[in-house]
């Protein structure tokens, strides 16, 4: 061993002496772990020390998936961040119309008027706002329609709801209030789920659809192929209440 390292050692057994961890050592002698496992595993330390490392050990295990999640969540922020980036507003016409018309394909009724359902109050005044600008429809004439659990005040909800779309209370109509259940409740709808309903929509229920119709136009002749090759599928028998 050489000069520098045999003061690097004596520096090493010094600091052990005084109570100090191999990573607190490590930071002030530049030397590997298993070099200074080595040059101190005879050196005997008190049992003040063997406390402090044993309860420091037990912090960092605890906080390990806690800084996980952190460090996750970070990500995730920055991974928002950028991507709001990527967004020019206002939308153009086009986007905009486009985009309420994707959220009524995923979100809303496909029966004889227009309906969507959604408990996220975005959606729900983005829509409102869109049908206003698109469909050229005031919320005025909108109906809206709770739905709540027994415990929750509908009064109050419904004027959450109508402060927020600026659709009158006297345009509810009745609520549906859900069974009383044991069963536990994992996501907790504090302002119940809202239906958004346009009088008389029928046509516009159908102008919705061929938007979407134009937008998809490019993949539907695949969807029909596949859908005719596999249309045994659609021989498959209903199954029947007793």
């Amino acid at each position: 061993m050489n000069k520098d390292y045999s003061c690097l050692k004596k520096n090493a057994i010094k600091l052990r002496k005084s109570g100090r961890s191999y990573n607190e050592i490590k930071k002030k002698i530049n030397v590997s772990k298993s070099t200074l496992s080595l040059w101190l595993k005879n050196i005997p330390l008190s049992l003040t020390d063997k406390k402090r490392f044993y309860t420091k050990q037990i912090q960092i295990l605890s906080l390990g998936p806690k800084s996980q999640k952190e460090r996750r969540a970070r990500e995730i922020e920055k991974i928002i961040f950028e991507a709001e980036r990527e967004i020019n507003l206002p939308l153009n016409p086009e986007t905009y119309r486009l985009m309420g018309a994707s959220l009524y394909w995923a979100e809303g009724s496909k029966g004889k008027r227009f309906v969507l359902t959604n408990s996220d109050p975005h959606l729900i005044l983005f829509i409102v706002k869109w049908i206003e600008k698109i469909l050229k429809i005031s919320p005025n004439e909108l109906i809206l329609r709770l739905n709540i659990y027994p415990q929750q005040n509908e009064m109050k909800i419904k004027k959450f709801w109508s402060d927020l779309t600026n659709i009158p209370i006297k345009n509810f109509g009745k609520s549906y209030i859900k069974p009383t259940s044991t069963n536990f409740k994992q996501n907790n709808l504090y302002f119940g789920t809202i239906r958004v309903e346009i009088p008389k929509s029928a046509n516009i229920q159908h102008q919705i659809f061929g938007w979407i119709k134009a937008a998809i136009k490019d993949i539907d002749p695949n969807v029909k192929f596949v859908q005719n090759k596999w249309r045994i599928l659609k021989e498959t028998k209903k199954p029947v209440n007793l």
